[in-house]
C-alpha cells in the first residue's frame, strides 16, 4: 500500500459537468483510476461485466502481465520458483512476505506435521457420502466442518491465526488423501513424521495394506512443482470469492470452502480435467486429423471447443504451461510411459500455434493443458485433478484473505448493478388477474 502513488487526476465530463478522478500507480507501472467517490461525486456507477477491468484491492502478493507472459510472486518468478523452492517454501513466502530460512523451514516443516491428522470424529463424515459424490463436494464439506472442531478461531482469532493456516495447509492435504481412499473403497492411510509434505500425500494416497508405496524422488519433485505452479494467481474468481466470504467476517474455513466451490467449475479450475476428456475423445474416435480437430474447434456452429487454450489474464504463452510441459516430458521420460494423449497434445499445440485465428485471437496452451497428463501419469484419476488445483491454490486463498482482512480498506463486498427489469407496478387481487 505504502508504494502505490497518486501520479495524475482524470477528467470525466458528464451532463455537462467535468469532475476529477485521482489515478494511482503501483510498483509495477500499472495504472488505475480510482472510482471510489464516483458515485457520491456523480451519482453515476461502472459497468463492468465479470469485472474485467475493475481493480478490487491493492494487493503485495502476486503480480501479473498478462501481455508479456509475467507471473511473480511477492517479486520471484514462477519458474525461479518451481525451479528452487518446494511447495512448503512458497507456502510460506506468500503468507509471511518472505522465503523462510534453514530454521523457519525446519520449524513450519514440524507445524505441518503436528498438524496433519484429522479429528477421527471426521472419519466418520466419509461414510455418510454416496459412493457417486464428486470429491470437491467432499473436499469443500470437509474443509468448512473443520471450524466446528477448531472453534477457536471464532473466539481468538488474531492469537490463533498462524496455527489456524498451518493446520489448514496441513489438513487439506489429509482431507484430499482420505476423500480418494472413500472413493476407492481402500483403509486410509495415516500422514507419517518421516515424509515431506509431498511425500506424505502421495503416500496416503497409493500406499495399501497388500502395497507398500515408496515415493519416488522425481515424482515428487514434479508434485512439489505443480502445486507451485497453482499456488496463487492475484484476482482470480476463487480467490475473488474467498476474499468476498472472508469480507463479511466469515471464519477463514468458510471462506476457502467457498473458495473450493468455485474452483470446482469447468471455467476455473475443472478446467484440465476438460482436457484430459477432450483428448481422450479424440483419441477414441480415432480423429487423429488434427488439422480437422482444429477446424472443428475455429467453427462457431459446431460445440467443439479446444480446451487448454486461452486465458483470461495472459495473451500470450502462459508461463507456467511452459514449466508444465516440461514436468509432464520428465516425469513420462522417468516413468518410461508412453502417453498416446501427450502425443495428441504435442500436434494440437503445434497446429494451433500456427495457426492465424489462435494468433489473431491469442489463443495459447494454459496452465491446465499439459498439468493433467502429469497427475494422469502418476495415477491420479480425472475426477481427482481439481482438488489437486485446489491443494496447490489453498496458499494464495490464505495470503489473500489475511491481506484483506488486515488492510486499511477492508470492506465487505457488494457491487452495484444496473437495473433492467419492470418499473414500479402496483398488486392486483388475485380475484381481478386474468
Amino acid at each position: 500500500m505504502s508504494y502505490t502513488k497518486e501520479i495524475c487526476k482524470a477528467k470525466l465530463e458528464v451532463h455537462g459537468k467535468t469532475y476529477e478522478l485521482p489515478v494511482y500507480e503501483g510498483t509495477e507501472g500499472e495504472q488505475a483510476i480510482d472510482i471510489r467517490n464516483l458515485r457520491a461525486q456523480t451519482g453515476l456507477i461502472t459497468y463492468d461485466p465479470g469485472f474485467a477491468n475493475t481493480g478490487s484491492c491493492i494487493s503485495n502478493i502476486t503480480f501479473i502481465d498478462g501481455e508479456k507472459g509475467i507471473l511473480r510472486h511477492r517479486g520471484y518468478d514462477i519458474v525461479d520458483l518451481a525451479e528452487n523452492c518446494t511447495f512448503l517454501d512458497v507456502s510460506y513466502l506468500l503468507v509471511h512476505g518472505f522465503l523462510p530460512n534453514r530454521d523457519e523451514r525446519a520449524n513450519f516443516s514440524e507445524l505441518m506435521n503436528q498438524h496433519s491428522m484429522l479429528h477421527e470424529d471426521m472419519r466418520r463424515f466419509y461414510n455418510l457420502f454416496p459412493d457417486h459424490a464428486h470429491p470437491m463436494a467432499m473436499l469443500s464439506a470437509m474443509v468448512v466442518s473443520l471450524s466446528t472442531f477448531y472453534p477457536e478461531l471464532e473466539t481468538n482469532p488474531n492469537e490463533a491465526i498462524d496455527i489456524t493456516v498451518t493446520r489448514l495447509l496441513s489438513k487439506l492435504r489429509t482431507i484430499a488423501a482420505f476423500t480418494y481412499k472413500k472413493m476407492r473403497g481402500e483403509p486410509i492411510v495415516y500422514p507419517r513424521p518421516d515424509f515431506s509434505y509431498c511425500e506424505n500425500f502421495l503416500n496416503m494416497m497409493f500406499q495399501t495394506p497388500v502395497n507398500k508405496y515408496v515415493p519416488d524422488p522425481v515424482i515428487t519433485r514434479a508434485l512439489n512443482q505443480l502445486l507451485v505452479l497453482h499456488a496463487d494467481h492475484e484476482q482470480n474468481c476463487s480467490s475473488a470469492v474467498v476474499k468476498s466470504v472472508g469480507s463479511s467476517e466469515a471464519n477463514l474455513y468458510a471462506s476457502i470452502s467457498a473458495g473450493v466451490s468455485a474452483l470446482w467449475g469447468a471455467r476455473h479450475g475443472g478446467a484440465n480435467q476438460q482436457v484430459i476428456e477432450m483428448l481422450e475423445m479424440i483419441h477414441n474416435e480415432g480423429k487423429h486429423d488434427i488439422q480437422a480437430v482444429i477446424e472443428r474447434a475455429k467453427d462457431k456452429n459446431d460445440s467443439f471447443r479446444l480446451m487448454g487454450f486461452g486465458h483470461r489474464v495472459y495473451k500470450t504463452y502462459d508461463p507456467r504451461a511452459r514449466v508444465a510441459k516440461e514436468i509432464c516430458r520428465q516425469v513420462l521420460d522417468h516413468l518410461g510411459k508412453k502417453d498416446e494423449l501427450l502425443g495428441i497434445a504435442q500436434e494440437l499445440e503445434e497446429a494451433a500455434l500456427a495457426d492465424p485465428y489462435f494468433q489473431q485471437r491469442n489463443l495459447y496452451p494454459n496452465v491446465d493443458f499439459y498439468t493433467g497428463l502429469t497427475y494422469r501419469a502418476i495415477g491420479i484419476p480425472t475426477n481427482m485433478f481439481t482438488v489437486m488445483f485446489a491443494i496447490g491454490r489453498l496458499p494464495g486463498w490464505i495470503a489473500q484473505w489475511l491481506e484483506m482482512r488486515s488492510g486499511s480498506e477492508y470492506k465487505i463486498y457488494r457491487p452495484r448493478q444496473i437495473y433492467n427489469g419492470p418499473t414500479q407496478r402496483d398488486v392486483i387481487s388475485n380475484w381481478d388477474r386474468s
